[in-house]
């Protein structure tokens, strides 16, 4: 480099040092200005077939994006057909019943996602369809940069970059990039970076953020090493070159989760077991919740808390543990199973089959125990019929009688 620098180019520098691990910005920005043609063919040969990359429907690439955040692709594709088929248009969403709405979404987590998506259908129904624009879709409920550069170049082939955790992790490989990815500014620069290089054809448009996606997902992986030897794009590659590529990209430590202590009730009562709803705000708002108090309470003190509630216990079943990870809490339950006497609070819910209630995964395994108890108590309440019989004991065959049925009709 010379000596003789402008006060310009000399930020520029500065900012390509920080960004590109001295590497000059022009041969940075030669190197990606390379990277669509290999990549869009090597998309059009390997891409995985899922559903919502055969459609330029906005409704259902919208949805996808919807379910794809904080979630796996495999643990997606039951959800979006069973959501699809339930509400197969944004019309249909947009009047659908919250409740259930919430129990097609029980299981994927971060429920106000499934509100937003509501919010937004009622708002896109009422104008007659999508924005069409990266700013109009940044207007929606629920969706940010991202989704809204996502659905406006695959659905309307709109040239806006899409950054994720994937393209996040493949640019900054391809260009030895050791910003912390965690900082709005490296984002952003890294969008800019994107932007410049987006295709034109509207065919390539479509797919371009794609492409950067799957490389990620299915390539230049995380959590390991990243398959340089599968990568189509491996020669212009700076992170490959200096043999930095496993080591990024660089991201700052999070900060630790909060741990929050609770005592969680089962609460069996004639075969049907306690729901409540939670705050129509907040964490896991308006689900319905197994009762549950603050603390990691014993079993007398379990009990007290049980008979403020204006129940009875009568017989404890089990004690178990579990707990359940949130981006920024972590909840370890204590789980206990009992049956008891009364009604409970105006806010208790008795019910037979929790099928029909949207329980958060956050309760998974005390669902799985309040199930299996439920069961439990079917059967032994079916033995105990089959015991006695309609009408009392069964003593044997009378005479006189076929079996000892009789002309009895069984109870319902």
């Amino acid at each position: 480099m010379g000596t003789n620098r402008s006060p310009g180019l000399e930020k520029t520098l500065s900012f390509s040092r920080d960004l590109c691990y001295n590497l000059p910005m022009n041969e940075n920005a030669m190197k990606l200005s390379r990277l669509p043609p290999p990549l869009l063919a090597w998309y059009r040969g390997n891409a995985r077939d899922l559903p919502w990359r055969s459609t330029q429907d906005p409704y259902r690439i919208w949805v996808s994006e919807i379910m794809l955040q904080q979630t796996r692709v495999a643990a997606v594709l039951g959800y979006y057909a069973r959501f699809l088929e339930s509400f197969p248009t944004v019309e249909a969403l947009a009047s659908a019943p919250e409740e259930a709405l919430m129990k097609l979404w029980e299981g994927l987590g971060y429920y106000s996602r499934a509100r937003n998506l509501q919010r937004a259908a009622r708002l896109v129904a009422d104008r007659g369809g999508f924005p069409d624009t990266y700013a109009g879709l940044l207007k929606l409920p629920g969706i940010g940069d991202y989704t809204a550069a996502a659905i406006a170049s695959a659905a309307f082939a709109r040239r806006e970059a899409a950054v994720d955790g994937n393209v996040l992790r493949v640019v900054t490989r391809l260009t030895d990039d050791h910003s912390d990815i965690a900082a709005p500014r490296t984002k952003q620069n890294i969008r800019a970076r994107v932007q410049e290089i987006f295709p034109e054809a509207e065919a390539d448009v479509r797919i371009f953020n794609q492409s950067l996606m799957e490389l990620g997902a299915t390539v230049c992986v995380p959590g390991g090493p990243p398959k340089c030897l599968l990568c189509p794009v491996r020669e212009l590659c700076l992170g490959r070159e200096r043999g930095t590529a496993e080591r990024l990209p660089v991201k700052a430590p999070q900060k630790s989760r909060r741990v929050e202590e609770k005592t969680v009730f089962l609460l069996l009562r004639e075969g049907e077991a306690a729901l409540r709803k939670r705050p129509a705000s907040g964490l896991l708002a308006g689900l319905w919740e197994f009762p549950n108090v603050e603390g990691a309470l014993d079993e007398p003190a379990a009990a007290a808390a049980v008979r403020a509630w204006g129940l009875a216990p009568r017989a404890w079943r089990n004690r178990l543990t579990a707990r359940h990870i949130f981006s920024h809490a972590e909840w370890h339950m204590t789980c206990y199973t009992l049956e008891v006497r009364g009604r409970g609070p105006e806010g208790f819910v008795w019910v037979d089959n929790l099928e029909q209630h949207a329980v958060p995964a956050a309760f998974a395994r005390c669902r799985e125990e309040a199930e299996r108890a439920l069961g439990e108590q079917e059967n032994e309440h079916g033995i105990l019929e089959e015991e006695r019989g309609p009408l009392g004991p069964k003593a044997g065959k009378t005479p006189g009688t076929q079996g000892g049925e009789g002309s009895a009709s069984k109870s319902p």
